[in-house]
């Protein structure tokens, strides 16, 4: 069941959602729960894809392994053009 809260809007920002949500054929209110749910998603995506570097760094860590990125870089630029390159040596860290 939805929660009922109350927002209290600058007057220039409310006069500023007005004319946006009416030119995407939504009231204000749908226009800002739809703002606040795709921000929502966008922090939770920040906040996983974090998580998940911070995995990877520990992960690299345990291994003593990583690919140095020039020759990573160097690898996909020439995969790229359609060139063939050997494949880039895992360095010790």
């Amino acid at each position: 069941m939805p929660a009922s809260t109350t927002l209290k809007l600058p007057d220039d920002l409310k006069r500023r959602i007005a004319p946006l949500a009416k030119s995407s054929g939504k009231t204000p209110h749908a226009w800002m729960i739809e703002a606040l749910e795709m921000h929502t998603v966008l922090a939770e995506r920040r906040k996983a894809f974090v998580a998940d570097a911070l995995a990877a760094e520990v992960e690299a860590e345990r291994i003593g392994e990583v690919y140095p990125a020039e020759a990573v870089h160097r690898y996909i630029r020439a995969r790229a053009a359609g060139r063939k390159i050997k494949r880039p040596k895992a360095a010790k860290l």
